[in-house]
């Protein structure tokens, strides 16, 4: 236990930056993924073309090799950004693409006759979409929507890829330092702990919505 306290302090540092891409990429992919969605059901080919090269894009390969290429890449290329920067920019650009598909399946589930019925009532298209649309969305969603947050928190630990001070970045320095495997089981715990506070958090939510019934 001793040990353990000398290391925390090196470990709940690591994790606000953890914390930071966590939260910063929920804010971010959030509301691009709704974007995204509505995107891919646009009028104009050329939208929904790049649109979906987007998607098959960021679906199509790892997240490691994206933030590799945001932060190495184009680097090269005189485009730079901070460790930081480049790890949300990552971050939100991979998960606006899934939480996108998540979006569209959401869309498609709503009957076309509440569209109808909303502009027999009189409200205009923004009108429908925020305040009749976007709620049933999101009660459909909420499970799949789950699945991508619970991901999130493991993915966080790739920026440890491009040098940034993240939590397992904490643990792997402790642990060469004094020859250990310590400081990664307290590492896995941590993780543990934030993947049980997001699932008790997101079934409470689903409970609420399912009283909508």
């Amino acid at each position: 236990m001793s040990y353990l306290t000398t290391i925390l302090p090196s470990l709940l540092a690591g994790l606000k930056t953890t914390l930071g891409v966590f939260f910063l990429t929920i804010i971010g992919s959030v509301p691009l993924g709704i974007l995204v969605s509505l995107g891919m059901k646009s009028p104009y080919f050329t939208i929904r073309w790049l649109i979906n090269g987007y998607i098959w894009i960021m679906r199509g390969t790892p997240l490691l090799l994206q933030l590799i290429f945001i932060y190495y890449g184009l680097g090269m290329m005189g485009i730079a950004f901070p460790r930081f920067e480049a790890a949300i920019i990552a971050f939100i650009i991979n998960y606006a693409a899934y939480l996108a598909e998540i979006f569209r399946g959401g869309l498609q589930s709503v009957p076309r006759g509440q569209y109808d019925a909303a502009k027999v009532l009189g409200f205009s298209k923004i009108q429908t979409f925020f305040k009749i649309i976007l709620p049933q969305v999101v009660k459909i969603v909420v499970p799949s929507f789950g699945n991508e947050v619970i991901n999130l928190v493991k993915d966080t630990s790739l920026v440890y890829v491009i040098g940034l001070g993240d939590i397992l970045r904490a643990g792997n320095i402790a642990a060469s330092r004094d020859v250990t495997l310590m400081p990664y089981l307290l590492v896995g715990l941590i993780y543990l702990i934030m993947t049980a506070v997001v699932t008790l958090l997101l079934r409470r939510r689903e409970t609420v919505l399912n009283t909508w019934r």
